[in-house]
């Protein structure tokens, strides 16, 4: 089976000219010259790009899904391959019902009509590593089933196996290859790919996200019927809402569209800002608009997180942005650490101004800040700024965000709409009142610290190097002691004159 697939991989490299990328190098390059003779059948005119894009999609989905992460990754991949791999679609035949329903009965340990008192045998999507089937529980209450596919860890162990041997190859043998780091790309993306295949951790994702807008009026997320769900099964309230995509149908539902366009910024940036826990796909696919007007978010497989350092620097870098204060951009991405201490405040600014300032004669709502993103990251590389890999994911969302609401609203000004957002929340982080909200938040800590002080105290006092502690201060005293002669001598001889000169006045 292992050595099937090897073979079919490398078919589908030799069919598509891909050794264009393994081969590259010229201490390799006879034997791409030989290869052009041997398959002079094969048609390698079309962009290398598109060939590679052809290739991942007659490999199948996991190799699909890998592109589409790679496409992600426009700090490491050339923009032409970045471009051509962002059209990718995860679209995967279902597979038979009959193993869904053995895969749910082994689960749930007895017969499908003991469970749901409904199940839709045809599922309604179907992905690379899960599809959906919907149901109905046995008070009635209708949900989704989500079901991962059989033997899907499996075949992605020997995928991942398969991938690390290429990247490994590529670093070897592709003049771009160091650079690129292949190797660490396919060990991100097998992170992200084995979080997916834990459904339960999805499940937890999404009841995160549900709490964090449980008072918010944009935003629905679907309820966890935890007792159903397992590794391996999801169950969920089904959501009843309109594809994003379907602009007439939503505005026919009497939504306004200005106004939901806005509200997807919003939500992007309460995320990111408040919560620094965000949905990391929201590519079409993945979002409704219920007929109240309010989104619906759906597959919560890959989430981002951020710590409070990242949210204030991010906060910083996008306020200067909107300033066009490119030092102060520089200086953030030094603070953060982001970029190496040692790096010039000047020859950076220098660098991000260039990018910038062309864009920014544009319109605001012309320009594109995932796109400004991109420019920065690829811009950074001579600076040796790594990206980290939650910034990866941001941009990846800041991108879909920007493209959802541009379609929803051509004329969305991406910009106006944040700006007055993040100023409020970094008002409310600095000054007085985040100082009160630090205050509130350690009050708990604090209180529990303070009774303990005394005993830490004579703790500390009774250690064994008290002895140590004992020299120093008696150090200390006599040096204090030598300088409080000094003083006095001075002092004595001050007063000495003033007394003269007194003295001398009266006379």
């Amino acid at each position: 089976m292992r050595l099937l697939r090897v073979l079919k991989i490398l078919f589908v490299v030799l069919r598509f000219g891909l050794d264009e990328f393994i081969l590259a190098h010229e201490r390799t390059a006879f034997l791409r010259i030989t290869l052009n003779w041997l398959m002079f059948f094969r048609d390698t005119d079309a962009p290398r790009a598109e060939r590679l894009r052809l290739a991942l999609e007659s490999l199948g989905p996991i190799f699909v899904k890998f592109g589409q992460m790679l496409s992600t990754r426009r700090d490491l991949m050339p923009t032409d391959l970045a471009d051509e791999l962002a059209k990718l679609q995860d679209q995967v035949p279902p597979f038979p019902s009959s193993q869904a329903i053995a895969l749910l009965e082994a689960n749930f340990g007895k017969p499908l009509s003991q469970v749901f008192a409904r199940f839709d045998e045809i599922p309604i999507a179907s992905a690379s590593v899960a599809q959906v089937h919907f149901a109905a529980l046995p008070d009635g209450r209708e949900v989704a089933v989500k079901v991962l596919r059989p033997g899907i860890a499996r075949v992605i162990e020997h995928d991942l196996d398969l991938l690390d041997a290429a990247a490994a190859l590529l670093e070897r043998f592709w003049a771009d290859g160091r650079r690129l780091k292949p190797r660490e790309v396919v060990a991100e993306f097998s992170k992200h790919l084995h979080d997916e295949l834990d459904l339960m951790r999805e499940a937890a994702s999404a009841s995160q996200l549900k709490r964090n807008f449980a008072t918010s009026n944009l935003l629905l997320v679907p309820e966890i019927y935890w007792d159903w769900c397992s590794e391996s099964v999801m169950v969920m309230e089904r959501m009843h809402g309109i594809p994003v995509s379907q602009v007439e149908a939503i505005r026919a539902a009497g939504v306004d569209i200005s106004k939901l366009a806005a509200d997807g910024v919003e939500i992007f940036y309460t995320q990111v800002f408040r919560d620094g826990f965000f949905h990391a796909d929201m590519h079409p696919g993945n979002v409704q608009v219920a007929r109240d007007g309010r989104y619906i978010a759906l597959d919560f497989g890959i989430m981002g997180t951020l710590t409070d350092t990242d949210k204030s620097y991010l906060a910083q870098n996008f306020i200067a942005f909107f300033r066009r204060d490119y030092k102060r951009v520089a200086e953030v991405h030094i603070e953060s650490g982001w970029a190496p201490a040692d790096t010039r405040v000047d020859e950076l600014e220098a660098a991000i101004r260039s990018v910038c300032e062309p864009i920014f004669d544009k319109p605001l709502r012309e320009v594109s800040f995932g796109r400004v993103l991109l420019r920065l990251f690829q811009t950074s590389r001579r600076f040796g700024i790594e990206i980290q890999p939650q910034l990866v994911l941001l941009q990846k969302t800041l991108l879909n965000i920007e493209g959802l609401g541009l379609q929803l609203d051509p004329e969305l000004d991406l910009w106006k709409t944040a700006k007055p957002w993040l100023e409020r929340w970094m008002s409310e982080q600095i000054g007085w009142r985040g100082f009160v909200k630090s205050m509130q938040e350690e009050a708990p800590h604090y209180a529990m610290l303070l009774p303990q002080l005394p005993r830490l105290l004579y703790q500390r006092l009774n250690d064994k190097r008290l002895d140590q502690l004992e020299d120093i201060l008696e150090m200390h005293f006599r040096q204090t002691q030598l300088r409080n002669r000094w003083l006095m001598a001075i002092t004595a001889v001050l007063t000495a004159m003033l007394i003269w000169m007194v003295y001398g006045a009266l006379k």
